[in-house]
This record gives C-alpha cells, structure tokens and sequence, in this order.
C-alpha cells in the first residue's frame, strides 16, 4: 500500500498535505514516509522467513540519510557500506559495528584500517591483495578480520548495464574459475578468519532466474571450498530486487525471494547475509517540486519544475523512469515533455509523457525517488543541495538541510596571490 495518497484532492506524505511540507520547507525537497520504510523493511524480513539464520544489512549507498538509518536500525538492520563515510553515517545512526558489512572494489588501505579499529563485522573482499592488504593490518593490531571473497559468477541479472555487477567485465568479484585458488591463498593468512563468500549481480532485478543460477553456481562453490577443508559459515547474497516504477510492472515478491532461497540453501549449513536497499527505500520517497514554468514547445510544450539533474540524476544517467503527479491534480491531462533549470540537454525527467495538467506555480512530484536520488545529488550549476523530510504519521521534520551557495562558498578559498587583484580593479 502507498503513502502517499490524494485525501480531499490534495497528495498526502502519510497524514500530512504535500503542499504544507513545500511551504514550511520550501522546494525542491525529498519527502521519505516513515510508514512506508518500516514496512518495506517488515515485508522483506518476513519474505525471509524460512531462513533459519540470517543477517539483514540496509544497503547504505541507496540513501544514506541519517533519520532513515536510524528507523532501519530499530527495525534490526545492520548496514552494507561501500565508503569509510558510509561506515560513519552506520555508527552515528546506531546500528552496529558487528552488524556492518564492508563491500566495495575499492576500499582503501585508510578505509580498510578504520573499519577494523570500528570492529566491523565483515570485509567483503574484491581481489586477493585487498585479502593480504587486510590481513597484514588486522595482524599489526592482533585480530583477525572477518571476511569473506566475492565471487563474480559471469551471469547476467538482466538489468540496465549500468548497475550489473556480476557479468565477467564488471569490475567486481574475482572469477569463479579462480575463486578456490584464491580462497586457499587467504585462508592461510593469520590476519583473516575468512569465513565464506560473498555474491551481488545487480540491482533492479525483475527475474529470480539469473539469481538462483547465480545463487547455485555459490553453492557448487561452497562444496568444493568444504571439500579442500575450508569452513565457510556465512554466504553474502547481496541484494538487488527490483521496485515499480510505472503502473502495472510487477516484480518478485519478498516471500517468492525467500521461497527460491530457502530452496536452493537448504543444504548450505550457513548463515545467509541479504542487503536490500531499493526494495527498502525507493517507494519510501517522492522528490516534492513546483513548477517554474510551462514553456510553449515544437511538437509539445515543456513543463519547467524547479528539480533538476543534480537532485534526481537516475533520469539522466540511464533514463530511468519516474512517474510524475500534481499534488493538486485537477483530473485534465496533458503531453508534454518535463526538464530542469541545468543548463544541459540531458536534464530531462520526461519526454512526450501524458502527465496530470499543470501550470506555473503548481507543486508535483516525482515518485519512488527514496532510493538513489538525494544520495547522488550533487550542487552542479551552484544549485542548493537538496533538503530532505521525513513524515511520520501527522508530524514530520526536516532530515537534511537545504545547504545553499552561500554556505557552499565557505568551504572554497581564494589563495593570497589572487586576492589583490578584486582590490585593485576596486580602486
């Protein structure tokens, strides 16, 4: 079920109007809807069900605000960080060091000691010298460091190339063909307790085919790993279930996913780590906008909103799709083509769609924005960066500033032998 809903013609964030949050806030703004979070967290854990031992870990990189942590760490979720400032942004929200998975391909030597001085509880190795790298670190301290190694399966999860990861020229995951090599090599390092492997294809998968070919191509894996000796006691299987983002498109359901999975680990004897990040937010939020203008235009008029590429980017990055609504919709209907202030071509949300009618002035937002929107948004053109509010019920408070130009510019200096020439052409 949606929260966000018309209730007496007027678009609602759970009880509270759209157009009271742009008026105390101002706009553009990320709305996020407590509700929604919560219970796309409960569905997921509950898919998951029949999986007796399980880790659950909010991929951080999906939307890293501070108050949407918070709420998933009292849902019992740990974190999947991919930077040393995702690991800060997981502490100060209260989850866990040993509910912390660090993934990425390219951790630093600084990232990789600060994690482990955090206590962290699992390093999701990329290639054999992060392995020996860590290994070396955890030994000058006098620990051992969690971890497991990512495998890259070649599958194809059969989504957008942009966020597939598990394909042989993606850049993540060592080869499969060269997983037990490695995993012997590392195992017998004194700084590493490696423990398992670790699996994520892709995001935004709308098929569990390429997951479960990929998830058996693991267990194989596993049973060679235990029959040279090795002890694997946990198996990462990342995340990557896909949300809607037009009417009508249907995706797997939490309990079809945990169905497929309990089935093809049945005989694993491991504990099973999962980290969503869309399925958790991106129906979570909507970037709330209004409208600048309404440009006449050859074949169809432009709708000009005051969002742009540098707050939502997945339109101009690889034409995502975000469904467009009036927070007042009159019920009339228009074509037209929706763009941003950015002076660039590509900062285009929409091209000859059919949109509920709007006029200047008028707030509208974009839907199932929770997820990759405020986090990769960026000042480009010295635009503000984007505020962020949480709705919780009838309440709601502003989670992220708006953090304007003039703010920015304190963090830019002008060196001393360029400061005298705007006193000379003064003078």
């Amino acid at each position: 079920m949606s929260h966000f809903r018309l209730h007496d013609g007027v678009l609602h964030a759970e009880a509270v109007a759209l157009n009271t949050i742009a008026a105390a806030v101002g706009t553009p703004a990320y709305v996020y809807s407590a509700a929604a979070l919560r219970d796309a967290a409960r569905a997921f854990r509950a898919g998951l069900a029949a999986v007796p031992r399980k880790h659950l870990a909010f991929a951080v990189k999906a939307n890293p605000n501070l108050a949407v942590l918070r709420l998933l760490a009292d849902e019992g979720y740990g974190a999947d960080i991919v930077s040393g400032g995702e690991m800060l942004h997981a502490l100060a929200a209260g989850m866990p060091a040993s509910g912390i998975v660090f993934s990425g391909v390219g951790k630093s030597g600084r990232e990789l000691a600060a994690a482990l001085d955090a206590g962290i509880g699992q390093f999701n190795l990329e290639l054999e010298e992060e392995g020996v790298v860590l290994a070396a670190l955890a030994a000058t301290r006098g620990v051992r460091a969690p971890a497991v190694l990512r495998i890259n399966p070649d599958i194809d999860a059969q989504t957008h190339a942009k966020i597939s990861t598990g394909r042989r020229e993606n850049k993540f995951g060592v080869a499969v063909a060269d997983a037990a090599g490695i995993y012997a090599r590392l195992a017998a390092l004194d700084g590493l307790d490696l423990r398992g492997i670790a699996i994520h294809i892709g995001s935004q998968i709308a098929d569990l085919a390429p997951l479960e070919q990929a998830y058996e191509r693991v267990g194989r894996l596993i049973a060679e790993l235990r029959a040279a000796g090795h002890a694997i006691s946990h198996v990462d299987l990342g995340g990557g279930l896909g949300v809607s983002y037009r009417a009508g498109e249907i995706f797997p359901t939490p309990a079809a996913y945990g169905a497929m999975v309990a089935r093809v680990t049945r005989d694993w004897d491991a504990t099973l780590m999962f980290e969503p990040g869309r399925f958790i937010a991106g129906a979570g939020g909507v970037l709330l906008t209004e409208v600048l203008w309404v440009k006449p235009g050859v074949p169809r008029p432009y709708v000009i909103v005051d969002a742009a590429m540098n707050d939502l980017a997945r339109p101009a990055l690889y034409d995502a799709f975000h469904e467009f609504a009036a927070v007042r919709p009159s019920g009339a209907r228009i074509c037209a083509n929706i763009a941003g202030p950015v002076c660039e071509s590509g900062d285009t949300f929409a091209m000859a769609r059919d949109i509920d009618e709007v006029a200047a002035g008028d707030l509208a937002v974009f839907l199932t924005a929770g997820a990759y929107g405020a986090t990769m948004a960026s000042t480009y053109n010295c635009r503000a960066l984007v505020a962020e509010v949480l709705v919780d019920g009838d309440r709601f408070a502003v989670v992220a500033d708006r953090i304007l130009p003039e703010a920015m510019m304190t963090a830019q200096h002008v060196p001393h032998w360029l400061q005298h020439h705007h006193a000379l052409e003064a003078a």
